[in-house]
């Protein structure tokens, strides 16, 4: 753990992919079943999970590749009917995540994700965890998405001090948009994003476990 500076915390906004909830099998295999539909080959499992965390336009348009663009809304439309259907069924609470929600459920916690709300609400109410959160703040406004400090700064509207403020995330985008908004940073080691990119970004912690949060917030 970076900094074992214990912190006072009065909000906790949680990234979702890759910090909650292991979702790569059901993002590649809605990314492939897209694919297949276009006429279009499928590609890799770790292509196609360095294409997440931008947001679905971002990821259909690099799945397809510039040279199909004109595929691309039918290839929204085809991935999120199929992933709405079955994202359920691929993605998985990362470990001790339950239990930490559990912990600081008396603490005020959102959700912010590059992912659209809908997409966003089946992972969250199919897990059971939905309730843990005030509100999810999504990435519907391609205009308003990680890193800009856009999303966190919609949360921050609630009045609540910065200081006691902080961004749980596994990608360096995550900790980029809470420094942007002026908040405190975690990241998370175990998810989607590459460790040397969290690194450049230089959070205010750094966890294997999310569990860990429990010997950071009091």
């Amino acid at each position: 753990m970076k900094n074992k500076k214990i912190i006072d915390v009065d909000l906790i906004i949680f990234d979702l992919d890759g910090t909650l909830v292991d979702s790569k099998k059901g993002i590649v295999d809605a990314v492939n079943f897209t694919l297949r539909k276009l006429g279009l080959n499928e590609k890799p499992f770790g292509e196609i999970v360095s294409f997440i965390g931008a947001g679905i336009n971002s990821l259909i348009r690099k799945a397809i590749g510039e040279r199909n663009r004109g595929l691309f809304n039918k290839g929204i439309s085809i991935f999120e009917d199929y992933y709405k259907k079955h994202a359920a069924v691929k993605s998985r609470l990362y470990s001790h995540v339950e239990d930490v929600l559990e912990y600081f459920k008396s603490k005020l916690m959102f959700v912010v994700t590059n992912r659209r709300k809908d997409m966003a609400l089946v992972t969250l109410n199919s897990l059971g965890i939905y309730k843990y959160f005030k509100d999810i703040i999504s990435g519907d406004d391609e205009s308003c998405l990680k890193p800009s400090a856009c999303p966190l700064n919609k949360v921050l509207k609630f009045n609540i001090d910065k200081r006691r403020s902080i961004i749980v995330g596994d990608m360096d985008l995550d900790i980029l948009s809470g420094k942007k908004a002026g908040i405190l940073t975690c990241a998370v080691t175990y998810g989607i994003g590459k460790k040397e990119d969290i690194m450049k970004a230089e959070p205010d912690y750094i966890i294997d476990d999310v569990a860990e949060l429990k010997g950071i917030i009091k």
